[in-house]
């Protein structure tokens, strides 16, 4: 994506995120995707057979009286066809956000801004504190019963605001008061202080995780909930499924992307699923037709393979097996996916991607060894590491020099960008380093190794696993490796599986951790990559004390806590310039503390898409915060025969 593009993208993005900042004189309604049309609707041939057998009521029955539409990227479709693909999980969200995202307001093609989908419009109060949305009217859940607001209110009263079920209000809901019925299709949603980000937040946060939707099926869920069942037969129904608790149980089903038949208001839900693969099928009840008045979702089912590793993942998309691949693929595969394009019968598509970094290095500032501890913690010692690393052989080992040497910040194209973050420390250096480190760390063994303060050699492992979207991190850890060695600190690697790699980045010991830094262009909606603002990133404990706000955790240094004070400050500032103000501050903070160490980043995103697979655009964006590719619209890909 070029420079100004991505500038187009984010000036957009800014005048959704300011919508309501005038006083609350704008109104959102829908897009022109959303217009309504009556007369007769077509249906798929499988859901016509079933009404014509008296099992399904006529499509005009199931549909609202004013269906959203949605503009196809090509051409209308064609019915039927299987749409398949594959993960290293079982009901990984990575891959099932495209079926199952359904937010009150989604985000646009473009991914620059929030627009209308459950909501159809929406008003602000004058001190944007009171966000009034408005229902589509008639939806109905995938078992046929009628979506209202009872079911945004039950999430709200029932999930969100019952102790057993939610132990700490989710950061980005931390100043919601109070959510409102007015009617059937009317709710209201009341903050104690102004929210300038709320739109972007639902689109990002409010429909696109498994168990994290704001609409829940009411109907479905209250009968495993003990304000409508007695608790002692919850306890009951929870062991007999295997449950300790009626808790794990109840959370379980609201797992869309692992339960079979739950309710949902995707184009598809789960029906039928074994440990090697998960089928969904179409949503009977969908509300959304095309252009022509054709229900949809085209495609009849879509079908996800369990595959044991990457490996697999990137021979079979290679040899076609998948029609469309959208995530799991290494740009370190470029060249293989290319070759068997035309024996594939396939077209390799490049994204656009918004990371600053794809392979960043995380030190635990939180170690439990405070030898450790008090070395990461020390800015000097992060900046001699950085300094050490070789990003310029990075790009050309790693990805084919399609990326970018630079540091990990915000990229060309946001409004909080500037030229000197993303070369920042990122100058290779071992020079530099060495002196650095002579300082911090002055004594050497006889073997060459650095020695920490207590004699011991300085022995570092990075933290690292295969499986990512984002590129070779196996490949890369070993170079880092080679790079920190190279400057005498005795470095190696450790890559784990997806599930055990999780499990060692949330405790304690590790050294240093690898992910990629997101949120390249929208970095302040959720600031997970400027301060610790989750637990899964390298300083657990000064994240769980800020979202704790301190009563919980670890007292972070001085300099984080001035950062995370700007962040509270900036949430809530309604005004443009000042909040931009603010928000340059805080990306600039994060890079000169370096808390995160970036390598090369802008890397695109690899998808396989078949040739006959239609209505995908060759390019679009893949971010973690578009829900990977749910922006574009999965319901009205198909199969074209």
């Amino acid at each position: 994506m070029s420079g100004k593009r991505l500038l187009s993208v984010l000036g957009s993005l800014l005048v959704a995120a300011t919508l309501f900042a005038g006083g609350g004189k704008e109104k959102g309604t829908a897009d022109a995707a959303t217009q309504v049309r009556t007369g007769k609707y077509g249906e798929a041939p499988m859901l016509a057979a079933m009404v014509k057998a008296g099992t399904l009521p006529p499509v005009e029955k199931r549909l609202p009286a004013k269906p959203v539409v949605v503009t196809p990227l090509q051409e209308v479709g064609q019915y039927g066809g299987t749409w398949r693909q594959a993960d290293v999980t079982k009901g990984g969200e990575t891959l099932f956000m495209a079926e199952i995202t359904e937010p009150l307001l989604r985000w646009n093609r473009e991914g620059n801004a929030a627009v209308a989908n459950v909501a159809e419009s929406w008003d602000v109060s004058a001190d944007g504190k009171t966000f009034t949305f408005h229902l589509v009217q008639g939806i109905k859940w995938s078992d046929g019963v009628p979506l209202t607001t009872d079911d945004i209110l039950f999430w709200y009263e029932d999930i969100l605001n019952f102790p057993a079920l939610t132990k700490a209000m989710p950061k980005w809901l931390q100043t919601l008061s109070a959510v409102k019925k007015i009617d059937d299709s009317t709710v209201s949603f009341a903050f104690s202080k102004p929210y300038p980000l709320f739109l972007e937040n639902i689109a990002y946060q409010g429909g696109g995780r498994a168990t994290d939707n704001m609409i829940q099926p009411k109907h479905f869920l209250k009968d495993f909930h003990p304000k409508y069942v007695e608790e002692a037969k919850l306890t009951a129904a929870a062991k007999e499924k295997g449950f300790p608790t009626w808790v794990d149980y109840f959370n379980s089903l609201r797992n869309i992307c692992n339960n079979v038949n739950v309710p949902q208001l995707g184009p598809w839900y789960l029906t039928s699923q074994t440990e090697s693969e998960q089928k969904l099928t179409r949503n009977p009840y969908y509300w959304k037709v095309d252009t022509a008045g054709n229900q949809l979702p085209y495609i009849d089912t879509v079908v996800n393979e369990v595959v044991l590793n990457t490996e697999t993942l990137t021979m079979k998309a290679g040899s076609g097996e998948y029609n469309f691949q959208p995530v799991r693929l290494s740009l370190s595969d470029y060249t293989f996916f290319k070759e068997n394009e035309k024996k594939g019968n396939y077209k390799l598509l490049l994204w656009d991607t918004t990371l600053g970094s794809n392979f960043g290095l995380m030190p635990n500032l939180n170690h439990s060894d405070k030898v450790k501890k008090d070395l990461f913690n020390n800015r000097d010692f992060r900046v001699a590491l950085s300094y050490a690393i070789n990003r310029v052989e990075m790009n050309e080992i790693g990805y084919l020099n399609l990326a970018k040497a630079r540091q990990a910040s915000v990229i060309p194209g946001c409004p909080y960008f500037s030229g000197d973050l993303e070369t920042m420390y990122a100058d290779y250096n071992p020079a530099k380093a060495n002196e650095m480190l002579d300082k911090i760390l002055p004594n050497k063994g006889a073997d060459g190794w650095r020695l920490r303060p207590d004699g011991k050699v300085l022995e570092i492992t990075i933290l690292t696993t295969p499986d990512t979207l984002y590129g070779p991190w196996p490949n890369m850890a070993d170079l880092v490796a080679k790079y920190w060695k190279a400057v005498g600190i005795k470095t190696a690697y450790d890559a784990l599986a997806g599930q055990l790699y999780s499990q060692r980045r949330s405790s304690p010991d590790f050294d240093v951790i690898t992910w990629a830094y997101g949120r390249g262009l929208h970095p302040l909606l959720e600031p997970t990559f400027l301060f610790p603002y989750v637990q899964t990133t390298g300083a657990p404990q000064y994240a769980l004390w800020y979202t704790s706000g301190g009563t919980k955790g670890e007292e972070p240094p001085a300099e984080m806590k001035a950062l995370m004070k700007l962040y509270d400050e900036f949430s809530v500032t309604a005004d443009d310039a000042k909040r931009m103000e603010i928000g340059k501050k805080i990306v600039r903070g994060s890079v000169e503390n370096l808390w995160i160490i970036g390598t090369v980043g802008i890397a695109p995103a690899v998808l396989v898409r078949s040739n006959n697979f239609r209505n995908v655009p060759d390019k679009s964006l893949q971010e973690f915060i578009l829900q990977q590719i749910a922006q574009t619209q999965a319901e009205q890909y198909y199969i074209k025969r």
